[in-house]
């Protein structure tokens, strides 16, 4: 076993969950003591530590130009209820790995190489993705410190404040060149590449979500004395709505439009009752914007004619629209040059999740590396990377940095 898969094994112990599963909720107890065992391989390593007001972590192997923008890696660590154990971690213990390498090689940068650990890539918290990365990149403002909450009620500034992650929220934004590039390690999170039997895909763009929030109000009454001709039925309007987004993300003829309604909550849930209210949240996502778009409007267009013809009343909230992100082509031929260089396969391949990589790439020149994981499963306890994957996207990671630190400019 290789001291990365020896470390993601031990890092699947900090869990609510028992093993396999792993459930490690931003700012939880576990997701400390997990930030506390990676800063210690942090210190063990040589790397300097700094962590920001919402708990973002950079680990910096200084570069012999410290004044020179660096060059970045990383992922997160934050693992929904129930979740495996490479998503995102594969990133982290990569990236550290991938720089203890170059260190061992005696490689010196003239960038400086930072490990970056982002907070909350996961929405199970505070329902929004990608929060250190939204923050740094000024995506989101300062003032979600109050307007995000947790299932309890409990505000963003209380819960970080709480963890020991103090100072202004709007701090977490970075200066502008601060980083000349970065590239993040990443499992797929889809089958293509072990279908095709490549051990490396190269993202040339990154899929960007809608998030909607969509309530239906209708009529409640009794199951047996409200007859059929007379109802105005919340949940059958919701079904409507949810079958006319797939649709509309079938209609585009593009592979990369899907829509996904993942919550559907029913009041008032009972069988003998009919359902005066349900609330859908929806996931229209694309790598292209206007294609994205145009889904929103066959959707808003269905919400319209749902409520005419059935009576109820339909609201509609965004929850957000992100901007999907093109990959720059520097990056990519970097990597793709050393595959090369080290006779490994790959493909150019767009990324349909979306990861801090998307947030990243506002901030400057970004790519990711993907490895294959097993049948395409992720977020679920049976998500599995192989370890000579892995070891080859470490790899591969390391000569990519090595270049981009010691880029002019």
């Amino acid at each position: 076993m290789t001291r990365t898969q020896q470390e993601l094994e031990t890092l699947s112990t900090f869990s609510d969950a028992p093993a396999p599963a792993v459930t490690r909720v931003v700012f939880s107890e576990q997701d400390l003591r997990a930030r506390a065992w990676l800063k210690g391989l942090a210190e063990d390593a040589g790397l300097s530590i700094r962590e920001d007001a919402v708990g973002n972590t950079f680990l910096r192997w200084q570069g012999t130009d410290p004044a020179a923008p660096a060059v970045a890696t990383g992922s997160h660590i934050d693992a929904i209820p129930h979740a495996g154990r490479y998503d995102g971690t594969v990133g982290v213990l990569g990236g550290l790995e991938a720089i203890r390498s170059l260190q061992a090689a005696g490689f010196r940068p003239r960038r400086s190489i930072e490990l970056i650990h982002f907070t909350s890539e996961e929405p199970t918290r505070f329902g929004l993705g990608c929060l250190g990365s939204r923050l740094m990149s000024g995506v989101l403002p300062a003032s979600a410190d109050e307007t995000l909450r947790d299932a309890e009620g409990a505000s963003l500034r209380a819960v970080r404040n709480k963890a020991g992650f103090l100072g202004d929220l709007a701090s977490t934004r970075v200066a502008p060149g601060a980083y000349h590039a970065f590239v993040e390690l990443h499992i797929e999170q889809g089958p293509l590449l072990e279908r095709r039997k490549v051990p490396i895909g190269i993202v040339t763009a990154i899929a960007a979500p809608a998030s909607e929030r969509i309530t239906i109000e209708g009529q409640g009454g009794h199951a047996g004395a409200v007859l059929m001709p007379d109802r105005h039925d919340a949940f059958l309007a919701a079904a409507e709505i949810a079958l006319a987004l797939e649709t509309s993300a079938k209609s585009t003829g593009a592979i990369d439009s899907v829509a996904t309604t993942g919550v559907c909550d029913i009041h008032p849930r009972a069988i003998n009752s009919i359902p005066s209210r349900v609330i859908l949240e929806a996931d229209i996502r694309d790598t292209d914007s206007a294609r994205r778009d145009r889904m929103i409007e066959k959707l808003e267009e269905a919400c319209r004619t749902v409520a005419a013809r059935r009576g109820v009343r339909i609201a509609r909230e965004e929850i957000n629209r992100d901007t999907p992100a093109t990959c720059d082509p520097g990056i990519i031929e970097t990597i793709a040059e050393v595959c090369e260089t080290h006779h490994v396969a790959f493909d150019r391949m767009v990324s349909r999740a979306y990861h801090d990589s998307l947030f990243m790439a506002k901030i400057c020149p970004t790519s990711m590396i993907f490895v294959p994981c097993k049948n395409g499963f992720s977020h679920r306890p049976d998500e599995h990377a192989a370890s000579e994957d892995i070891s080859t996207g470490v790899k591969i990671l390391a000569g990519t940095l090595a270049k981009l630190a010691n880029e002019a400019g």
